[in-house]
């Protein structure tokens, strides 16, 4: 029986290109430690690396990039609008690029459906929203700075009003949300699916000091594998269907991470984890100046 290659996973957006299974997250990552991580990450293996103009860390990503030898052509580079640019977004794609030191992203995705007032953060603009934002950012695609464009922290009812409005003229690639057992959004992931945009997992560890490290089940079926609890999370991710962007600093963690092949999760333990019931989230909407999620996803 050949081996199990989870690592070598994609999955086809609907715009043709391919997304890789597992890529490294650089959200919260502190300053001066996230290149070493990114040229770790790509020597270990990893050829998507995710990042935001929000984060602070796009010239460090861009520096890890280099640093790690991989080609650019081969790696598959996110980055994220920032929710004060929404009216600015080709210049703030400029800007990011500028950042990373590339030509062009392969995703770039509308940070949060909250367009902010750059002069007060409290307030969202009283003329413009997420729809605006699409209608722009669709105007990216085309000028060779950019291959996919996508969404992230959407949930079903924004979705909705984006795909309905009639300037929605392309269906974003991907809807970057939070994604783990207990946050696992099925009427979310089914609804995306259900037109074609790919889901992609953030905090699919639960975050730092993880109430899922504790967990019972996932403890057991760890040491059932000789595996680590972030190992059996991260292959639960891919096999539910979508990517996962598990984020560390640590090159033995980052390269840890990626040790996915050569072993699966049987039916059986999927839907034990499937079935654990504790519910939290890593990321809400209460900093926002508008609401953005509304429990209507589980």
């Amino acid at each position: 029986m050949a081996e199990i290659k989870n690592t070598a996973k994609t999955f086809k957006l609907n715009t043709g290109d391919s997304i890789p299974a597992i890529g490294l997250g650089t959200w919260q990552s502190r300053p001066g430690e996230v290149e070493k991580a990114v040229e770790a990450a790509l020597r270990a293996g990893y050829r998507h690396i995710d990042t935001a103009f929000a984060y602070g860390n796009e010239k460090e990503v861009g520096e890890g990039i280099r640093a790690s030898g991989v080609p650019r052509e081969e790696i598959f580079l996110t980055t994220k609008l920032d929710n004060p640019w929404h009216k600015r977004s080709a210049e703030a794609l400029d800007l990011s690029l500028a950042n990373l030191g590339t030509s062009y992203v392969d995703l770039y995705l509308m940070h949060w459906p909250s367009s902010t007032d750059p002069s007060d953060l409290k307030k969202h603009y009283p003329d413009w929203d997420f729809v605006d934002t699409w209608r722009e950012m669709q105007k990216l695609v085309g000028t060779g700075k950019v291959k996919n464009i996508g969404v992230s922290n959407f949930g079903i009812k924004n979705l909705e009003r984006l795909l309905n409005d009639p300037s929605c003229k392309i269906v974003p690639a991907v809807n970057q949300i939070e994604l783990h057992p207990s946050n696992p959004s099925p009427k979310l992931v089914a609804y995306c699916a259900s037109k074609g945009i790919h889901a992609s997992g953030y905090s699919p560890l639960g975050s730092s000091d993880s109430p899922l490290y504790r967990n019972e089940t996932i403890a057991s079926i760890a040491k059932a594998k000789n595996r680590s609890v972030q190992q059996v999370l991260l292959l639960w991710g891919i096999k539910k269907g979508w990517s996962v962007l598990p984020k560390s600093v640590n090159p033995d963690r980052v390269k840890a991470n990626f040790d996915l092949d050569g072993w699966d999760l049987t039916d059986e333990e999927m839907a034990k984890i499937d079935a654990i019931p504790d519910r939290f989230k890593v990321c809400g909407d209460g900093w926002l100046p508008v609401k953005v999620f509304f429990g209507d996803d589980e």
